[in-house]
């Protein structure tokens, strides 16, 4: 279980990085995507683990990077998108 939750908080810290330097104007800070997609790997390693038990560490860790992928694609925001700024008394 340890060395699962190691590999996915890795995989997840590697899928990070790669999206930090692919897409680095459509991610906030490189703080913020890293530890998100090590989070992202953790909680996904252990709703996996959870899900299938012991005995699953290949099915663990590719549920863990699956899971990391889309917290990760919750950051991305539009490329030129613009934020709405509207006043409160309208």
């Amino acid at each position: 279980m340890y060395l699962e939750a190691l590999g996915s908080a890795l995989f997840g810290l590697v899928l990070a990085w790669a999206a930090v330097h692919r897409l680095p104007d459509r991610l906030p800070g490189r703080a913020t995507v890293l530890v998100t997609g090590v989070l992202g790997g953790v909680f996904g390693a252990f709703v996996t683990h959870g899900a299938l038990g012991p005995g699953h560490p290949f099915a663990t860790l590719v549920g863990a990077v699956a899971v990391a992928a889309v917290v990760l694609s919750l950051l991305v925001h539009p490329r030129g998108a613009r934020r709405l700024r509207r006043s409160a008394t309208v």
